[in-house]
């Protein structure tokens, strides 16, 4: 049994306790914040209840794999709600597309509504689906660095079909040789902003995304996302994992380059091993004090991920036009996703998201009205006018809303609050309020992402968006996993 320490509570902490505890180690997590959950929070303002970061959870068997390898039922945790339209998207013609999750009838959709066919929709999926069966063993589930992962037998079949994976062409480039029409390639091309990325610079592998939202689905817990942070926060009381509140880490120690301990609230305190769900920039820099090691310059040089702008609405009305999640897109993707990457600027016509969980909770707004997330891509924080930014960013975003629902949205505001960069980078620690660490805009992107094991410190690991596999619910849980894995190896 081994002592071990870990450093933040979001989900890929909470998954990495748990397991490491239901293996029988003693696993002390500490947290800054009153609760558990960092971007995957919660907050309650009169009678609304907002989820404070991620919206949607896809790959669901990642959650049952975690809860049945500690010996537990998840459905005795949460209740997952299937979505029937994973998303409605709106468009500057007037069309409206819903991307049903029956395929079948999304197919039916794109026939009746776009120039394509449900034959272009079902070939596109199989491409993806290549993507999803020769990448997710070696590079979701498991570390593509560790010497197991690397020979078996999945992971030379993956390098004997390593075109298929599709990484020397742009996210927009294999898009575009699938589908004809523009509604329908920029509808694809948003999923390279699921991690942050660029859909005109980030690889084609990057297509696997729409795969595993679709098949088996997407889903809305009952209670919201941040019942997904509570479910894991139970889960891993019950094995035994010690949390500590209102604890604010100042230091990893080291001894020898070798982690033994973390000093909390000026005590120190000795571990066999240390785990950071903290972003790994601010690790290295806080943490490890601005420590100098070939890891941490590599991966400062690294460019950071987009980040985002959110409006927290409660409305004094409700519209049956919105689904629990809606797309109102820009006329012109190339040029906003310009404007963000090249001039690190909120764009002119942002793409607006809006999430209302209300939809299906009905419990998260009072009767009457909704709870609007309200979400818009940003550059990371590169010492932009942020007061600025957002009072044209949430100008333009109104007058997006108005246009296409014909209303005066301000007029039903009841309420606001706002998420910027800056805000993500004080209250969750991400590099330059970065919300996926890295980009992965180059084809390299897999392998640059920090490794769940410190390569230059021994008995530091790292889990949570920033690390590998990514962002997103499902890889932030794996990365949990993937260093459970690693740290029950070492001590077998």
């Amino acid at each position: 049994m081994k002592k071990i320490g870990i450093i933040g509570t979001g989900l890929g902490a909470l998954s990495a306790a748990a397991r490491l505890a239901a293996k029988g180690n003693e696993v002390h997590i500490f947290e800054k914040n009153s609760d558990a959950g960092g971007k995957a929070s919660e907050f309650y303002e009169q009678g609304f209840r907002f989820d404070t970061g991620p919206s949607i959870l896809s790959m669901p068997y990642v959650l049952n794999d975690l809860f049945e390898e500690c010996n537990e039922n998840l459905n005795d945790y949460l209740s997952l709600n299937k979505l029937d339209i994973i998303c409605k998207y709106f468009f500057n013609d007037g069309t409206i597309i819903n991307a049903y999750s029956d395929v079948e009838r999304f197919g039916e959709e794109i026939s009746e509504k776009t120039i394509d066919d449900e034959e272009s929709l079902n070939n596109f999926f199989t491409y993806s689906k290549t993507i999803y069966e020769l990448t997710a063993d070696l590079f979701l589930f498991n570390s593509p660095t560790d010497i197991k992962t690397l020979f078996n037998k999945k992971s030379f079949k993956t390098l004997l079909n390593i075109h298929k994976i599709d990484s020397f062409r742009t996210v927009h480039q294999a898009v575009s040789a699938f589908f004809n029409d523009k509604k329908l390639i920029q509808l694809f091309d948003r999923y390279a902003t699921y991690n942050g990325s660029n859909p005109y610079e980030a690889p084609a592998t990057l297509n696997i995304i729409p795969y595993v939202e679709y098949f088996p689905g997407s889903y809305l817990p009952s209670g919201g996302i941040y019942s997904v942070t509570n479910a894991l926060k139970k889960l891993a009381e019950k094995k035994g994992v010690k949390f500590h509140f209102n604890f604010n880490v100042g230091k990893i120690i080291l001894n020898n380059k070798t982690a033994v301990g973390i000093k909390v609230n000026g005590k120190e305190i000795l571990f066999d091993k240390v785990i950071s769900n903290v972003d790994v920039n601010i690790t290295f820099k806080n943490l490890l004090n601005d420590i100098t090691t070939l890891e941490s310059k590599r991966y400062k040089k690294l460019k950071p991920s987009l980040s985002g702008v959110v409006f927290y609405w409660g409305i004094d009305n409700q519209f049956p036009q919105l689904e629990t999640h809606n797309i109102i897109f820009s006329e012109d993707y190339k040029r906003e996703f310009d404007q963000l990457t090249k001039h690190k600027t909120v764009p002119d016509e942002p793409t607006v998201y809006i999430y209302i969980s209300s939809k299906l909770n009905p419990y998260d707004a009072p009767d009457g009205k909704e709870n609007w997330f309200v979400m818009i891509n940003a550059p990371y924080n590169d010492g932009q006018n942020w007061k600025k930014e957002i009072s044209k960013a949430r100008k333009n975003i109104i007058g997006r809303i108005n246009k296409t629902l014909n209303t005066n949205i301000e007029g039903k505001i009841l309420f606001e609050k706002i998420l910027s960069p800056t805000d993500l980078e004080e209250k969750t620690a991400a590099y330059r309020g970065s919300i996926y660490g890295i980009s992965s805009d180059k084809k390299t992107s897999a392998f640059l992402r920090q490794q769940n094991k410190s390569r230059t410190i021994r008995n530091l690991y790292f889990c949570g968006g920033s690390a590998h596999p990514g962002g997103g619910i499902p890889l932030v849980i794996l990365s949990g996993k993937i260093v459970s894995d690693i740290i029950h190896s070492e001590t077998e």
